[in-house]
């Protein structure tokens, strides 16, 4: 066998596997894993020749600010990704969730749809899915059934925006946040706003605030995930060292760290509200874990808001939401449902093709033969192409094997009415 067949037959083995996703969030409460899911995203194209060198065979990797995937299927998957999450992100032996086959599949089909983000609904992970996919493929790690899989995931999201509320989630609560701000200071036209960090949440309320006319807006945070935000929302980058002199200059914090250690301390904020006497300080903590102690609240001057408290702010939409969260979970369901039918019945095709072949051949063996009038050729082929069957049958029932289900898979296939016989 050449080395381009062996390829070609290591490949289809391998798309045969089931799909597998390994992975670090959020939500598992990592210490400094959102500083690491940077580092990683910073350097996409690094890591994924990383993981090709360890001997990964196909593997789309997704990095953002609240989460490192790996979606494949290779059996080893786990092992490297751990290994690059250990050396790339300096974060040896974190734990890692895994999924795998249809659940693989619908954890999928819920990141790109945003119904596994810290805020559902978020826009920006579709786009972030699509882009990690792309990476991928352009180095050669997307094999025809990674393909299919994230296809189906982006027409799936795609039918989740366009038949349900759930997109309107991240505005409801960013409107919210708006109103509020507005509120306390007026005009934005003549407002500040600092971002920390940043995670997803936080650069699209940032996003907002500048739309609804926010006067300026700098970022500050660790060098990895604040610089490169403060390049996409083109603005100033504050290094973290200098957090106390950016708070001093902000009339709105937007926190969204979540390192999981308390950031915006009762005494250095009571220190920034000393710098600005009576101007108060608007503080967003959208992070997940928190990034502000609750103490800050009693400070005069300080307005301390939680994602909860955007949430009850914005109370008139939460049902809605609800219901858009569980229509999207139903079509999720209904999407891996049919995705599953379409892989069956295309790993289907082989064998039925194979099947008309064979019985194409016993035909003209049949036609072949000589002396033989219409009514004797008939019954010929169809005696020819019983033989098989009949003796499979015989085999399982002498064997003690059970016949009577392969009985009942050749009555739905010939679809044979029990009062014909």
């Amino acid at each position: 066998m050449s080395d381009t067949n062996e390829a070609q037959v290591a490949r289809a083995t391998h798309d045969d596997a089931p799909l597998l996703i390994v992975g670090l969030d959020h939500r598992m409460g990592v210490p400094d894993a959102r500083d690491g899911f940077a580092r990683i995203e910073a350097d996409l194209a690094g890591a994924l020749e990383a993981l090709r060198e360890a001997g990964l065979r196909d593997g789309v990797l997704i990095a953002t600010c609240d989460r490192i995937e790996l979606v494949s299927h290779d059996a080893d998957a786990g092992v490297l990704l751990g290994a690059l999450v250990a050396a790339r992100a300096g974060l040896p032996g974190a734990p890692l969730y895994r999924h795998e086959g249809d659940a693989a599949l619908t954890h999928l089909f819920a990141v790109a749809s945003a119904l596994e983000s810290a805020v559902i609904g978020e826009p920006q992970i579709l786009g972030q899915v699509r882009a990690a996919h792309r990476e991928a493929a352009d180095v050669g790690l997307v094999g025809g059934a990674l393909e299919a899989a994230f296809l189906a995931a982006f027409a799936c999201a795609r039918r989740i925006r366009r038949e349900t509320g759930l997109s309107e989630s991240p505005q409801s609560i960013a409107a919210a946040a708006i109103d509020l701000a507005r509120g306390i200071h007026g005009d934005l036209a003549r407002v500040g706003a600092l971002l920390l960090g940043p995670a997803e949440m936080g650069e699209l309320l940032a996003e907002h605030f500048r739309r609804a006319g926010l006067a300026r807006l700098a970022v500050c945070g660790p060098a990895e995930r604040a610089e490169r935000a403060a390049r996409r929302l083109a603005c100033h980058y504050a290094p973290f060292a200098d957090l106390a002199d950016a708070l001093a200059s902000a009339d709105i914090v937007i926190s969204s760290i979540g390192s999981g250690r308390v950031v915006l301390t009762e005494p250095l904020v009571a220190a920034a509200l000393r710098k600005r006497p009576l101007r108060p300080i608007f503080v967003i903590d959208v992070a997940i874990p928190t990034d502000a102690d609750p103490a800050i609240n009693a400070l005069d001057g300080v307005f301390l808001y939680d994602l909860a408290d955007l949430e009850r702010a914005a109370l008139a939409g939460r049902a809605s939401r609800a219901a858009a969260a569980a229509a999207a979970w139903r079509i999720i369901a209904d999407e891996v449902a049919s995705f599953a039918a379409r892989r069956a019945a295309r790993a289907a095709v082989p064998a039925v093709v194979a099947l008309r072949r064979h019985f194409e051949k016993v035909r003209a063996e049949v036609m072949a033969e000589r002396g033989l009038d219409a009514d004797a050729a008939t019954r010929l082929l169809v005696a020819r192409l019983l033989h098989a069957p009949s003796e499979a049958l015989r085999d399982l029932a002498g064997g003690g094997e059970d016949a009577a289900r392969m009985e009942e898979l050749l009555r739905r296939l010939f679809r044979l009415d029990v009062s014909d016989e």
